[in-house]
């Protein structure tokens, strides 16, 4: 799990808006903490972000100098750098609701029922 980027075909990657979440998991090594939260992840972005997103993994055992950039003092944390604000989560993702809440995701999803409900 060194620096490795999951990335879906460019064509799948933008909604209707043009947003696409940007995302850094941050990890020390490929423990069973980091793959939980790899995996975790990958799991409520596919439920939830289908076709938006781009997650880049970023292994502080190989390139700890990366760590400032984001202010890590955690790990695993979850850095959202788009859409703005950034935004953080520590730990192994397993509580999805937490993740949900988190990142504005189930806010968002909420804006989108409403939206849908009233006919907008």
């Amino acid at each position: 799990m060194n620096d490795s980027i999951t990335k879906l075909p460019e064509e799948r990657r933008t909604d209707p808006n043009g947003e696409i979440w940007q995302l850094r998991l941050y990890v020390a090594g490929q423990t069973s903490k980091s793959l939980n939260a790899f995996a975790n992840l990958k799991r409520i972005c596919e439920a939830h972000l289908e076709g938006r997103y781009h997650i880049k993994v970023i292994d502080l055992l190989v390139t700890p100098q990366l760590a400032r950039g984001d202010q890590i003092l955690a790990l695993p944390t979850l850095v959202r750098q788009l859409p703005e604000p950034v935004k953080k989560i520590l730990g192994d993702l397993s509580d999805t609701e937490h993740v949900l809440v988190g990142l504005d995701i189930k806010l968002l999803e909420e804006m989108g029922a409403m939206v849908t409900s009233h006919g907008g």
